[in-house]
C-alpha cells in the first residue's frame, strides 16, 4: 500500500475560486506551508512540489500572508534552496560538529614553511666563520654547507630589483665572453653591494662554487651561468665533469642558500676592518693619547748641612 502525497493536487480548488470570485490562494499557501514544516523530514520530490506550489501561488499573496509564510520556513530545517531564495531567505544550518580524533603524540617536528621560519642576523664574526669554513671546505663539504645554510634560520640579504639585475647579469655575460676577470669581479662587487676584494676572491676561487653562489644571488639563468662558466674560467671547462658538476649545483641551489653566503662575504668583510683597527696592546685604549705634563716641583728649602754640601761640589 502506497503512502498518501504529502500534496494533494489542488487544482480543483484554484479553478473553482477563479469562478466563483473567491480568492483562497491565501489560505491555501498557509495550509500548504503547515504541512510542510509538520513533517520532519522530506524527500527529493516533495521539495520539489513544495517549490513548484509555492512559485505559483507566492506572487499573487498579501504582504501579511507571505510575512507569515517566511516566518515558518525561516525556522523549518528542510526549506528548500529553491523556496528560500524566492522569498530572501537567510537561513543557516547549524553545522554539523566534527568528530573528535585523538592522535599519537607526534616525535618529529613538523617542517616550517620558509615565510614562518624565524630569521636571526649574523655577527660580523660569526660571518668571518662561515667564510673561512667555506674557503676551506672541499667540494663535497661545501654542497654540505650550502644545505645547511638552506635549513638554517640565519636572514638572507635583500634580492637585487628585477631591473638592475637583468642589467648586471647582461654586463656579466659580456665580460665573461671577453674573458676580463677585473670587469666581471667589478660588476659583480656592484650588483651584489661587496667590497672589491670579496669580489675578486670570488672570482678567483679555484672551486667555482663561490661564483655560482654569486651568480645565483644575481638571478641569471641556468644558460646563462653556463656560457659564464665556458668563458670565464677556462681551466673549468677543459674538465667536462668539471663543469656538469658546477651546473648540476647551479640548479639545485636554492637562492635563500646563495642570497644567505652574500650576507656572509659582506659580514666577513666587516669583521676584517674592524680586526685591522683593533688596539696593538692590552692596554692601548686605557692610556690617554697625549701623556699629562709632569706636575711642577716646587722649590723646597735646603735642609741644613745641604746648602754647604752643594757648595763644596761645586
Amino acid at each position: 500500500m502506497s503512502a498518501a502525497p504529502l500534496f494533494p493536487s489542488f487544482d480543483g480548488l484554484l479553478s473553482l475560486s477563479r469562478h466563483e470570485g473567491v480568492d483562497i490562494r491565501p489560505t491555501l499557501l498557509r495550509v500548504l506551508t503547515d504541512l510542510y514544516v509538520q513533517a520532519p523530514t522530506h524527500s527529493e520530490a516533495e521539495k520539489r512540489q513544495f517549490s513548484e506550489l509555492i512559485s505559483r501561488l507566492v506572487d499573487g499573496v498579501d504582504d501579511s500572508t507571505r510575512a507569515a509564510i517566511r516566518a515558518k520556513l525561516m525556522v523549518c530545517a528542510d526549506t528548500p534552496p529553491a523556496v528560500a531564495e524566492r522569498l530572501g531567505l537567510a537561513i543557516n544550518r547549524p553545522a554539523p560538529e566534527p568528530a573528535i580524533e585523538f592522535e599519537a603524540p607526534r616525535t618529529e617536528t613538523a617542517p616550517q614553511p620558509a615565510q614562518l621560519r624565524p630569521k636571526l642576523t649574523m655577527r660580523p664574526n660569526e660571518a668571518a666563520e662561515i667564510e673561512q669554513m667555506f674557503a676551506a671546505a672541499g667540494s663535497s663539504e661545501r654542497i654540505l654547507i650550502l644545505q645547511s645554510l638552506e635549513d638554517s634560520p640565519l636572514q638572507p640579504t635583500t634580492r637585487p630589483s628585477p631591473g638592475r639585475a637583468a642589467r648586471a647579469v647582461e654586463a656579466l655575460e659580456m665580460a665573461a665572453f671577453a674573458c676580463d676577470l677585473d670587469s666581471f669581479a667589478f660588476e659583480l662587487a656592484n650588483i651584489l653591494l661587496l667590497p672589491a676584494k670579496a669580489a675578486s676572491a670570488i672570482v678567483e676561487d679555484a672551486g667555482g662554487e663561490a661564483i655560482a653562489c654569486a651568480c645565483k644571488a644575481t638571478g641569471m639563468d641556468e644558460d646563462v651561468f653556463l656560457r659564464v662558466l665556458l668563458f670565464l674560467k677556462p681551466e673549468v671547462g677543459v674538465s667536462v665533469l668539471e663543469v656538469f658538476r658546477l651546473v648540476r649545483l647551479y640548479a639545485v641551489l636554492t637562492d635563500r642558500a646563495a642570497l644567505i653566503m652574500v650576507a656572509v662575504w659582506r659580514g666577513a668583510t666587516l669583521a676584517k676592518v674592524r680586526a685591522n683597527y683593533r688596539p696593538a696592546l692590552h692596554d692601548d685604549e686605557r692610556r690617554p693619547a697625549r701623556p699629562a705634563a709632569a706636575a711642577p716641583q716646587r722649590n723646597r728649602p735646603a735642609l741644613p748641612g745641604q746648602w754647604s754640601a752643594s757648595r763644596s761640589q761645586r
